[in-house]
C-alpha cells in the first residue's frame, strides 16, 4: 500500500472516530458536559497521535520545533467551531479569575476590532496576538482548539520568515502534513454527527466569542 493509501485510510478512521464522538455526546444527553467531554476525548486522541509522531521524528533527526516560548503562530487568525470556542470558554470560566477574565476579553476586543475590517486576503496576512497569549505562552494551552494543536512546524526559521514577512508568496512555515489532516478529519467526523442531529455548527475567529 502507498503512503497516500496509507494516510487515506487514516484520515477516514478519524472521520469515524470523530463522528462516533460526536455522536455518543448527543446520544448522552442535553447537558454541555457531555458534549464538552467528548471533545475533550477527540483532543487527547490528535495529542496522542502527535506525542507519537514527535517521537519518532526525533528518532529520524527531524524533531518537531514547535515549544513553549515559540509563539510565531499565535499571532495569525485561528479559526474554530462553535462548540470548541464553547470548550474553551467553559475553561476559562473555570480555571481563571476575574481579572483575568476582563484582560482575556480586553484583548479579544481589540483584537476584534482590529481585524474586523480587513478583507479576506488582508485577514490571511495579519498578525495580532491571540488573546490568550501571555509572555510567549498560552494560558489556555490544554482547552485550545483543534487547529492550533495541529500546526506543527519542522523548521522555527520559516514560522518567523512568515511572521515578519506576511505579504511574500513564497514564504510558509514547514507544517506537518499528517497532523493537520487527521485533525482536520477527525474535527469534521465530529461536525458531521452534529449536522445528522439537525445541530449546524459554526466557524468563528478565537477573538469573535471571547470578545
Amino acid at each position: 500500500m502507498s503512503t497516500d493509501s496509507q494516510l487515506e485510510q487514516f484520515e477516514k478512521a478519524f472521520y469515524n472516530d470523530g463522528f462516533q464522538l460526536g455522536m455518543k455526546a448527543l446520544e448522552a444527553g442535553d447537558d454541555p458536559k457531555n458534549m464538552f467531554s467528548a471533545i475533550q476525548e477527540m483532543y487527547a486522541a490528535i495529542d496522542g497521535l502527535i506525542d507519537s509522531l514527535s517521537g519518532l521524528a526525533q528518532q529520524q533527526g527531524q524533531a518537531i520545533e514547535c515549544k513553549v516560548g515559540c509563539e510565531w503562530c499565535c499571532h495569525q487568525p485561528v479559526f474554530a467551531l462553535d462548540y470548541e470556542l464553547g470548550y474553551l470558554q467553559n475553561y476559562i470560566d473555570e480555571y481563571f479569575d476575574d481579572e483575568t477574565k476582563a484582560t482575556i476579553k480586553t484583548k479579544a476586543q481589540r483584537k476584534q476590532a482590529k481585524l474586523s475590517a480587513l478583507n479576506d486576503d488582508e485577514l490571511l496576512n495579519a498578525k495580532s496576538p491571540c488573546p490568550l497569549l501571555n509572555e510567549g505562552a498560552c494560558i489556555a494551552y490544554e482547552a485550545r482548539p483543534m487547529a492550533c494543536r495541529i500546526y506543527l512546524s519542522s523548521s522555527v526559521k520559516t514560522c518567523l520568515k512568515f511572521f515578519n514577512k506576511p505579504d511574500d508568496k513564497t514564504s510558509y512555515p514547514a507544517l506537518l502534513d499528517m497532523p493537520m489532516r487527521l485533525g482536520r478529519m477527525m474535527n469534521e467526523g465530529f461536525k458531521s454527527a452534529l449536522k445528522f442531529n439537525a445541530i449546524l455548527p459554526e466557524e468563528f475567529r478565537i477573538e469573535e466569542k471571547l470578545s
